[in-house]
């Protein structure tokens, strides 16, 4: 059960809950007129004490932010030092924040913040996460969050390392499909890979496109154009991997059907044909 609350202290937090954002001192003593102003000052420490509200200030103001009844729990018995590293923890979202950041942002000692951190910690409220941005780095989140893409690397990335046999396994699972297929559009390997569970993780659009086309580069798929889709199918053999022709770059050209004497795609502007003259 819940700590009771007096009429003046109900009134103040349905104000701050009815609020999506903060709400300063100011704008609640305006929607309280008929409340004395030392009341709702009251009401305000009160709450803050009981966890039911979070201060921040912003632009130069304080401001509230509702606290539930069962967020409340969690945080009971913590100091005010205690709430201050709490709450500019939960602002800072998916994102995290940087043990520096805290301490220029909360004024206090680097052995308060990591005194407090690892209270916080010991009671499951917060969480160390791995940012492969700044890999030396202690960011800090609340525990239930996951974290952002931009922490983690997103599906490139496990455990904070760039995995390369993921990637690898992907390249190979698209390249399969497409030639066991005949061809595929992208919206068609989306799915394929969500049906097929290939990834731990659901791969958005943005990241196959960026598979198939590490493939294109490699010359290992081709792409055309079908209703106004792009489509990708498996690259035509020219030749035997056996033969000689294969060890000179048209052999192996993604675009060598364009080549033309006098085209923007010609022998005389191919940098790997002058390259291959060269050596």
């Amino acid at each position: 059960m819940g700590t009771k609350l007096s009429a003046v202290e109900q009134i103040v937090l349905e104000l701050c809950r009815e609020n999506v954002h903060p709400i300063s001192s100011g704008a609640l003593q305006a929607k309280t007129p008929e409340i004395n102003e030392d009341y709702v000052t009251n009401a305000l420490n009160s709450l803050l004490n009981k966890h039911r509200l979070s201060i921040l200030q912003q632009d130069g103001e304080i401001s509230f932010q509702y606290i539930s009844e069962g967020e409340a729990l969690k945080l009971k018995g913590l100091s005010p030092e205690d709430m201050l590293i709490y709450q500019q923890i939960a602002a800072a979202g998916n994102m995290g924040i940087w043990t520096k950041d805290l301490k220029l942002r909360t004024n206090l000692q680097n052995v308060q913040v990591t005194r407090i951190l690892k209270t916080l910690e010991g009671r499951g409220l917060v969480k160390n996460v791995k940012s492969v941005q700044h890999a030396n780095r202690k960011v800090y989140m609340l525990a239930e969050l996951e974290p952002a893409r931009e922490i983690t690397g997103g599906a490139w990335y496990t455990d904070q390392e760039f995995d390369e046999a993921f990637i690898d396994g992907l390249r190979g699972f698209c390249k399969n499909y497409i030639r066991e297929e005949g061809a595929a559009t992208l919206g068609d390997m989306v799915e394929a890979l969500r049906v097929q569970r290939v990834s731990r993780l659901e791969l958005g659009p943005g990241e196959v496109q960026s598979i198939l086309r590490t493939l294109l580069y490699d010359g290992a798929l081709e792409r055309r154009e079908r209703g106004g889709e792009e489509v990708f199918q498996a690259a035509r053999d020219t030749a035997p991997e056996t033969t000689a022709f294969t060890a000179i770059p048209c052999g192996v050209c993604p675009v060598s059907q364009e080549c033309t004497d006098d085209g923007p795609i010609s022998p005389s502007t191919c940098p790997y044909y002058k390259a291959y003259l060269d050596f």
